[in-house]
């Protein structure tokens, strides 16, 4: 050996490689942090735009309602188009999409329905939709917006991953209901009881950190604020178990019916001749749908567009009333905008018809206050048609900021819940996202034989 040349002794060798692992992990937390704040910002951009949007098209229609005849109709048409162009995988709510790639363990296939670009598309598309008076909502696209996000974090290289793809795209799904509803604890719910049904859940760590952060910035944009406002409602079960049952019972056999007539269209399309002619121009089909949206929106004096937010806020608040045709209404709207297969969710929108069914129920029920009912259909119709009943009652307690009624919305949740499990097998978002993995197959089939592989390849 060299005079004056030594190496380390084996023990500092350790203290390196100790002091380089823990380097590597910090970096990796980092990485987590500064993903999960991308998240955040992406979230609130998104929320600001669509209630631009919203607010515009109000203004557009104000003193003269007919222009909605010319703007839905047109504007369903450029956004189908566009979409069935550019974005074949970004249509619907978002959330079916997100748990398919979570689902599926084929790279491919989980880039064709999650990817940056489909992400920002969603965004464009989405807040186009409510500019034209769509009754879709920004929640469930903001869940594919994040879990796409998410999962690019993931990269190719299995070592410079911050945790498996699966984990990311829960966590992402997460934190875009998080963010979108400022509800924290229902987004980690909603990760574990819809993104990961029936399926043991291993990522506590990047889920918590991913809605944490995107929460933060959430917070430093928009405020501690409630979706729904601050309410002060009361009801005990002991004087109020009958209203609780009926509204569960009811809330149960409409949400789930209604849930599996969705999965019916999308399964199968329109029945006979209007099915033909739909899938022969989708375009056209989209106009179409976009000009009865136009004209549900002239008989209900325009109650039925957007995400129906602002006409329930301000019944929970005691400032206005729930026609008695709303949830009808509001129903009609969301099926026109679910066949015309423009990007759009369904999550917010549900809430305002189950806000509309409570508010019809409690005409028979004199004694207690209206407001009651609106947060206890719209707990009861979101669990019914979704199948989450943890995650329906704590989004609908933090939105509404009132501990006071937990115990019947969780009643109720549950009620509705078990009605719906009898009534329909497999949940809404699962058996859409069985139709998305088919789709995205079918897709990259195509792709290959178009190369000249073989389907097998």
């Amino acid at each position: 050996m060299p005079r004056g040349v030594s190496f380390p002794h084996p023990h500092h060798w350790h203290r390196l490689l100790r002091l380089t692992l823990s380097l590597r992990r910090w970096e990796e937390q980092l990485r987590m942090v500064l993903a999960a704040c991308l998240v955040g910002l992406l979230s609130v951009g998104f929320a600001l735009a669509a209630e631009r949007a919203i607010t515009y098209h109000s203004s557009l229609l104000a003193g003269r309602p007919w222009l909605g005849l010319v703007l839905s109709p047109l504007g369903f048409a450029a956004i189908a188009w566009i979409t069935l162009r550019f974005f074949p995988f970004a249509t619907g709510s978002g959330i079916p999409q997100s748990i398919a790639a979570s689902l599926s363990t084929d790279g491919r296939l989980r880039r064709t329905l999650l990817s940056i670009p489909i992400a920002l598309g969603k965004i464009v598309l989405t807040t186009l939709g409510l500019l034209c008076g769509a009754s879709i909502g920004r929640e469930g696209p903001t869940v594919q917006v994040a879990s796409s996000l998410m999962y690019a974090l993931a990269g190719k290289r299995k070592r410079r991953r911050l945790a498996s793809s699966q984990a990311l795209i829960v966590a992402g799904g997460g934190a875009g209901v998080a963010a979108a509803f400022n509800t924290p604890l229902g987004g980690i719910l909603f990760a574990i009881e819809e993104m990961s049904h029936r399926r043991a859940f291993q990522a506590n760590g990047t889920l918590l950190t991913t809605v944490i952060f995107s929460g933060i910035v959430s917070l430093l944009f928009l405020g501690n604020y409630t979706y729904f406002g601050r309410t002060d409602l009361a009801v005990g079960l002991a004087d109020g178990w009958k209203v609780v049952l009926a509204t569960g019972l009811v809330c149960g056999v409409l949400g789930s019916l209604y849930a599996r007539a969705l999965v019916a269209l999308s399964h199968h399309g329109l029945p006979g001749r209007a099915g033909q002619l739909a899938r022969r121009h989708p375009v056209g089909l989209a106009a179409l749908c976009g000009l009865a949206t136009a004209v549900l929106g002239l008989a209900t004096s325009g109650d039925i567009y957007g995400t129906g937010y602002q006409q329930v806020r301000s019944a929970l608040e005691g400032e206005g009333v729930l026609p008695w045709y709303f949830f009808l209404a509001k129903m009609a709207a969301i099926t026109l905008a679910f066949v015309s297969r423009i990007p759009g969710g369904m999550f917010a929108p549900a809430l305002a018809v189950g806000a509309g069914l409570g508010s019809l129920l409690g005409a028979a029920f004199p004694g207690l206050a209206p407001n009651v009912f609106l947060v206890l259909g719209m707990v009861g119709f979101l669990s019914a048609m979704t199948q989450t009943p943890i995650t329906a009652f704590v989004i609908v307690m933090e939105m509404t900021a009132n501990h006071e009624v937990l115990l019947p919305l969780m009643t109720t949740s549950l009620i509705a819940f078990a009605v719906s499990r009898t009534l329909v097998r497999t949940p809404l978002y699962h058996a859409l996202a069985r139709d998305a993995l088919r789709a995205a197959s079918e897709h990259l089939k195509r792709q290959k034989q178009a190369r000249g592989e073989t389907p097998e390849a």
